[in-house]
């Protein structure tokens, strides 16, 4: 997945109830009067969280009737885990020929 992916993924989940939004679709698919239920919010605001969640990719809608359908796009998750599994504060750095400290000092 590409820096410019990664970066509009990482502002859709800047807001605290889409971040809640994923973690109740983790489980299994949810309505939007289901997912209504569990917020605070408007239909109107959830509507605009979708959109954005679904515009990059995170959440697939499935409409029947007048009801919308929200699950997680398991894809999209596993490419965006992945880059961040790969960024790792333990991995040694490559050695460097010379220290570029002793360089300067000659």
């Amino acid at each position: 997945m590409k820096e410019d992916k990664i970066s509009k993924i990482c502002k859709a989940l800047s807001d605290s109830n889409r971040i809640k939004i994923i973690k109740l679709l983790t489980y299994r698919e949810q309505c939007a009067c289901e997912l209504l239920e569990k917020f605070q919010i408007t239909q109107p605001t959830l509507s605009h969280h979708m959109k954005i969640l679904s515009s990059v990719g995170l959440v697939s809608i499935r409409k029947e009737g007048k009801l919308s359908y929200y699950s997680i796009c398991c894809s999209t998750f596993k490419e965006f885990k992945s880059f961040f599994e790969g960024i790792t504060c333990c991995k040694k750095k490559p050695k460097m020929s010379f220290n570029c400290c002793d360089k300067v000092q000659k």
